[in-house]
């Protein structure tokens, strides 16, 4: 079948954040608001807190979810405190702001080459932060045929509906087009219940214990280099 479009989802897809959300800058963000936390357990505390998320697939937008994912993650390096809720806040607000992440370097040069075959690039995620400033800031303007959010949509991924809103926003086909993203739940699952063909990216090289057999024909990269090969 023709590629026509590929959509990719935005965090730990194509954008990694920078110290300022890693445990030295939850430790400052934290110490403002009057808390003391452990920054070595930071990565212990975001495993903590997943549960937060993985309890709300595919449901309506909600900004208190990601707050109360980033309340748990403090928590769980110690922080609390009448600060606490500001504190929390404050980082779910930055956590839109572009400056604190990087682009993967594998990024512009697939974008690239995917747009020098014609093909339409899109965006989609489950996200508060504007897509629109996210093209400018990291100059993929010229790159990118459509962006969708979560937070300006409705509905998180894997909904069905964000899916086929970021269909008619490209003009493509279902059958025509692939989504590729760090979630085997939320890329792979949601783009396959409308009929889309899915492609996991793993960057950490580690691959996923399927929960069900129906997505073992699912093809794993470690990097968007791999990806052109496949379509």
């Amino acid at each position: 079948m023709l590629t026509r479009a590929v959509f990719f989802d935005v965090d730990f897809t194509l954008i990694y954040p920078g110290p300022t959300f890693q445990g030295e800058g939850y430790q400052r963000f934290c110490a403002k608001h009057g808390m003391q936390v452990d920054p070595s357990a930071f990565m212990r505390a975001v495993a903590g807190a997943s549960s937060v998320l993985e309890g709300a697939k595919g449901v309506r937008y909600d900004a208190q979810l990601f707050i109360d994912y980033t309340r748990r993650i403090i928590e769980g390096m110690g922080g609390s405190g009448p600060g606490l809720d500001a504190c929390t806040l404050e980082m779910y607000r930055e956590w839109a702001a572009c400056q604190h992440f990087s682009l993967y370097d594998d990024v512009e040069p697939v974008f690239r080459e995917l747009a020098s075959r014609g093909i339409r690039i899109g965006l989609i995620s489950n996200t508060h932060r504007s897509l629109a400033s996210f093209q400018s800031h990291f100059e993929l303007d010229d790159l990118v045929s459509g962006a969708i959010s979560s937070s300006e949509h409705g509905y998180m991924k894997p909904h069905p509906s964000i899916f086929r809103a970021a269909l008619d926003l490209l003009g493509a086909a279902a059958v025509e087009s692939i989504m590729v993203g760090d979630s085997p739940g939320d890329d792979v699952g949601g783009a396959r219940g409308v009929g889309m063909r899915a492609i996991l990216l793993r960057r950490s090289g580690v691959r996923p214990k399927w929960s069900a057999t129906e997505l073992d024909d699912v093809p794993v990269i470690s990097s968007l280099t791999e990806l052109p090969a496949l379509i």
